[in-house]
């Protein structure tokens, strides 16, 4: 009996003792060598359509001018071309091209800001190194979304809403002015 005590001591001391060691190393590790792994875009935020969607608008209206500075503004575009670019995924996997169309555009507008936010922080002697590095990674990210939509939507089509006049939608030129965008900063 004495034996399996001693056994059953043993092991609760060395499971401690891993865990001990496992948490302790979590907590050691800075949180930059996970960060590194690869570029994460945003789960999808409210879509066109919900009742809190014009709400988010507003919000984003008014985030404009809270994220100032130059660092600020960087994220401030790159977090809406992120958010945007998610939404016109999920709206063209729902064959929602006229909104998926539009979310796509939105978010090309906001990427076209990101990269100038950069160039002003340079001239004002920051170091825009690791920005420059996460700029590269979200390009990449966004070049590989973009790729997968274009592969499975059609390339033009005629837009027929209920109540009002057909759109015409080139889905492929978008598709490609968006990749050719992120291309220049790669």
């Amino acid at each position: 009996m004495k034996i399996l005590t001693d056994i059953y001591h043993s092991i609760k001391k060395n499971t401690c003792r891993i865990v001990f060691t496992a948490l302790f190393l979590i907590i050691l590790i800075p949180s930059s060598v996970y960060a590194q792994t690869s570029y994460v875009l945003p789960y999808p935020s409210q879509m066109p359509g919900s009742s809190f969607y014009k709400l988010n608008l507003v919000k984003e209206k008014i985030f404009k001018y809270w994220y100032f500075g130059d660092f600020g503004q960087f994220n401030y575009n790159l977090k809406m071309t992120d958010k945007y670019l998610v939404e016109a995924k999920t709206l063209f996997e729902y064959r929602q091209y006229l909104l998926g169309h539009r979310a796509l555009k939105k978010s090309d507008q906001y990427f076209v800001n990101v990269l100038p936010s950069l160039v002003r922080a340079e001239r004002n002697g920051k170091n825009t190194l690791q920005k420059r590095a996460v700029l590269n990674e979200a390009s990449q990210k966004h070049i590989e979304v973009i790729r997968k939509m274009k592969n499975s939507t059609p390339g033009a089509l005629i837009w027929k809403p209920e109540k009002s006049a057909p759109t015409s939608l080139d889905l492929k030129k978008a598709f490609n002015e968006s990749v050719h965008l992120r291309e220049k900063n790669i």
